[in-house]
């Protein structure tokens, strides 16, 4: 082949893709993970982590049938007994996102531009797919973080919240917990 047509291949390639500027994380079920890490404006400690695919607020919904909270409003240091131990829940909903910028529109309004017309893609100049996380924290009553990896009850209150997170996932009429009884 020659140079020209190994240039032409070589660009075409190159301009297939699209460049990533930031990526949204792929959890499949959840993950522990440094808050601070995950999003800056989460507190200092470690979560559970978990994609929430439901609509915005579900979680709250949720956790207020679960714990019989009366819709106060509550989203941090929720009291809960595991073990018969009192422990605190904190979540957050978060957003993070996958940017990219796609170069075949920035090239065809360039061009476009170049000829005295208007760019007519300046629309898909840059991509941006939205995720939705819980991050939960939680503390005992000395606010020892109980999340932390070093913590002896790490395994069993990830286990608890992973119980939290399947229910969740699995439950449509938040009514139903309270029928049950599962508090």
């Amino acid at each position: 082949m020659t140079k020209k047509v190994v240039k032409f291949i070589i660009l075409i390639l190159t301009l297939q893709g699209c460049i990533p500027l930031s990526f949204a994380p792929s959890i499949e079920s959840y993950e522990l993970i440094a808050t601070k890490k995950f999003s800056k404006e989460l507190p200092s400690g470690y979560g559970f982590v978990f994609e929430d695919p439901k609509s915005a607020n579900e979680f709250y919904y949720y956790i207020n049938s679960k714990f019989d909270l009366n819709f106060s409003e509550e989203e941090f240091n929720i009291p809960v007994e595991l073990n018969g131990k009192a422990l605190y829940l904190s979540f957050y909903e978060c957003e993070r996102t996958t940017k990219t910028i796609n170069l075949i529109p920035i090239l065809l309004d360039a061009k476009r531009e170049d000829n005295g017309n208007e760019p007519i893609f300046q629309d898909q100049h840059s991509t941006r797919n939205g995720h939705w996380y819980i991050v939960i924290t939680v503390r005992d009553a000395a606010l020892k973080d109980l999340l932390h990896p070093e913590n002896e009850q790490v395994i069993e209150v990830s286990e608890f919240l992973e119980s939290l997170r399947k229910e969740y996932l699995s439950t449509y009429h938040y009514n139903e917990l309270i029928l049950i009884g599962d508090n």
